[in-house]
């Protein structure tokens, strides 16, 4: 019998692809309407996402580090303009996926909710409570809480301990076969492919990347989970 069911945050639950590239776009047109010398959007973009690579998305001075490859001198008033832009232009795009608030709430009514994600807990939980979807989950498990990034089998028997609830009894959804897919089959869970976003082209790399189920809009998960309830 299943009692619960874990969910990924981006491109799961919202469109994080898209918030995230206009809002670096938006951040690179304020700091050029602010003084920057380099105005070729598509070079800044492309140099900015190698940053991004290169430190880590949770890393506080991407813009300063844009500027230093640049080989321009650091300006408060640029950095600042880039910064401002990307929180402005994040607020107007975090927004639940159509059909999220339905079906969450159809699924409360007969199971515990949880999630499952990697990142800071501060940033997890400011994107839960932005998207006005925190009050759903009886649980959030973050890789900085537990010590171990998914697709490792420790973030997800976390999980499943904070509910007192077994790998058999859940269900992982997710966007993403190499860390959703994988880590949940590998912690004894059934699986749900959320297939849509940057990894919707993706094909599984091994068995335990082949997920139970497959969706392409959230509100398809009820009708799947009662196929992978146990008879």
């Amino acid at each position: 019998m299943l009692k619960a069911i874990f969910f990924d945050i981006d491109d799961t639950l919202y469109d994080s692809t898209t918030l995230a590239r206009m809002a670096r776009l938006n951040s690179i047109r304020a700091m050029i309407d602010a003084g920057l010398e380099e105005r070729n959007e598509d070079k800044l973009y492309s140099l900015l996402q190698k940053i991004i690579k290169k430190f880590g998305s949770n890393y506080p001075k991407h813009y300063d580090e844009l500027l230093k490859e640049l080989g321009i001198p650091w300006n408060p008033k640029i950095v600042a303009a880039g910064v401002v832009a990307y929180e402005h232009t994040k607020f107007g795009y975090l927004k639940p996926f159509p059909g999220v608030v339905p079906t969450l709430i159809k699924l409360k009514q007969r199971y515990r909710l949880g999630v499952i994600s990697n990142g800071l807990a501060v940033k997890q939980w400011e994107k839960l409570i932005n998207l006005s979807l925190h009050h759903f989950f009886d649980v959030v498990v973050t890789s900085e809480e537990v010590g171990y990034e998914k697709p490792a089998t420790e973030i997800f028997e976390a999980a499943m301990q904070k509910l007192g609830v077994a790998g058999e009894e859940c269900v992982m959804v997710g966007d993403r076969l190499d860390t959703d897919v994988l880590g949940g089959k590998l912690a004894g869970m059934r699986t749900v492919w959320l297939r849509r976003g940057k990894y919707s082209r993706a094909e599984p790399k091994s068995e335990d990347e082949k997920p139970d189920a497959v969706i392409y809009e959230i509100v398809e998960l009820p009708e799947a989970l009662v196929k992978l309830s146990p008879q």
